[in-house]
Formats: C-alpha cells, sequence, structure tokens
C-alpha cells in the first residue's frame, strides 16, 4: 500500500502530495473543512483526521529498500535542516503571538457571545481585528495562540508551539490553593470559571486546546480533574489520563453546553453534587 492509499483509507482527502512538512487537508467527513493532516517525507509519513484519531497515524512502508552511505547521509543532512527550519518557525510563531496579544484589546467577542458570556464578570477576551486571540504558553512562555472568528472557526499560528502550550486561569481570592483542572476549549474553561466563582470554590483551570493535550499536560500534575468533552476521543483522553473526570450526561456536550442549558446554579450544583470537587480539599 503506498501512502496516498494509506491517507485516503483513514479518511483525508489529498489532491496533490507535499512533502517535509505538516498539511491540512479536508476529510470524508468534513469535505468542507481542514479537518485532517498529513507529513511525508518520501519514505514515512503520517496522518491524522481530526475527529477521530487523537494522534498521528504513522505509515511504515513496507517495501524493502536499501540506502547507500552517501543516502543515509544525505537524509541525516535533510532531518537536521528540517528540524533548524521548525525550530525558526516556532521561534516567528512565538513572536507573532507577542505582537498579537500586545496590539489587541480586551472586548466582548462575537463568539463569546454565542457562547453564553457578556461584559459582566470579566468576561471579555483579547480581540485583534476581530479575531479572539487565547494566548498559549509553555513554561509561561508565551509560544503562540489560538486565534477564533466570529463563525467560532479555530486556527493556531503556523508553525508555533502546540504539544505542552496551554492557557491557565487562577483564581486570586481567598488564599487557598485551587484544584487543577484540565479542558479541552476556551469556552469550556470560561464557564467552569464562572460557575467556581459564583461557588466561591478556588481553581486552577488549565485550557489544553485539544483532547490530545488534555493527557500531555495532566501528566506533568499529581492530582487534578478532568471536565471531558462527552465525545468518544474526549472520554477516551480522560480515562487514559488516570485522574477523574467529569462528562456531562448528554452526548455531544461540553461544559459549556452543560452550562447554557441548566444554567450556571443549576450545573454547578450538579457538578458539586458529583463529589469531585471536594476530593482535593
Amino acid at each position: 500500500m503506498n501512502f496516498e492509499s494509506f491517507a485516503e483509507q483513514h479518511g483525508l482527502i489529498i489532491d496533490s502530495l507535499i512533502q517535509d512538512r505538516w498539511v491540512r487537508v479536508p476529510t470524508t467527513d468534513h469535505p468542507h473543512k481542514k479537518n485532517g493532516s498529513y507529513i511525508w517525507d518520501g519514505y514515512t509519513g503520517a496522518v491524522q483526521n481530526w475527529a477521530v484519531h487523537e494522534r498521528p497515524i504513522i505509515f511504515r512502508n513496507t517495501e524493502i529498500y536499501k540506502l547507500t552511505v552517501e543516502e543515509m547521509r544525505q537524509r541525516e543532512q535533510k532531518k537536521k535542516a528540517n528540524a533548524e527550519k521548525k525550530k525558526q518557525k516556532q521561534i516567528a510563531a512565538s513572536k507573532r503571538a507577542k505582537q498579537f496579544v500586545k496590539h489587541s484589546k480586551k472586548e466582548l467577542h462575537p463568539y463569546l457571545v454565542a457562547k453564553g458570556f457578556s461584559n459582566h464578570n470579566g468576561e471579555r477576551g483579547y480581540v485583534n481585528n476581530d479575531l479572539l486571540v487565547v494566548p498559549m504558553s509553555v513554561n509561561n512562555d508565551l509560544v503562540g495562540c489560538q486565534l477564533i472568528d466570529a463563525e467560532g472557526n479555530k486556527r493556531f499560528l503556523s508553525g508555533q508551539i502546540t504539544k505542552g502550550a496551554q492557557l491557565i486561569m487562577q483564581s486570586k481570592e481567598g488564599g487557598k490553593q485551587g484544584i487543577h483542572i484540565f479542558c479541552e476549549g476556551y469556552a469550556t474553561a470560561m464557564s467552569i470559571r464562572r460557575v467556581l466563582k459564583k461557588f466561591k470554590i478556588p481553581y486552577e483551570i488549565h485550557v489544553c486546546f485539544s483532547a490530545a493535550n488534555i493527557e500531555e499536560i495532566a501528566s506533568y500534575y499529581k492530582e487534578g480533574l478532568v471536565i471531558a468533552d462527552n465525545d468518544p476521543v474526549g472520554l477516551k483522553i480522560a480515562r487514559k489520563t488516570g485522574k477523574l473526570y467529569w462528562n456531562s450526561p448528554v452526548e455531544g456536550e461540553d461544559f459549556n453546553d452543560f452550562e447554557i442549558r441548566l444554567g450556571w446554579k443549576v450545573a454547578g450544583e450538579q457538578l458539586i453534587a458529583t463529589g469531585l470537587l471536594g476530593a482535593f480539599d
């Protein structure tokens, strides 16, 4: 099986194969969105359909081939060059992210309005050129950002670091250390924060930006609670973290959906009633 057939088997639609970088492409289940990605170096590669894969699926060519010493040297040089190119892209993305944040204003964005937020209680976000800018950091260093338009379409800066990148929302009242709470999306985190603030429960919320990244970031902390999206990947990752987790009883819902449907008070009461928050007292 060649790489194109392998990608097609996993739902990716590739018109023209591009080598040596991750490429976003449509999928058979989302043909009008670039909901898949692949990378191919001519020998090996990987594909990922974001709707079904929590991490890339590796392609291993079953054909046996021999490399000469010169070919091996060239491949090693190419590998080092690609690594340096990747590093430079990450540095450039970090600089772009700092400029995005620096020139942003704290405003109420249409995406936040659609997710049930208002100007009250600091529920505004960084807005730059009509885009909601969500900073992403690794070890307190800004490495990139998620950009969200008014329709809710999301993208990261080209070349930025995403693995291990997070946004932390931390309570500053009461002097008590909040429990670590891990979730996927920004709106989900804002709903969690709103509820916990109303009930005066201290928190340290980690916005992880993807289900797979929840597993990565949760591994940095001994204890914590995962607020999972109720979908196959979200639930699978929550279980894999080995930590306590909560999910809406309604399939397809995240905590933001749950809170909007029930209201902050009822949603908070139901979350507290599970006893999961008290498990870290």
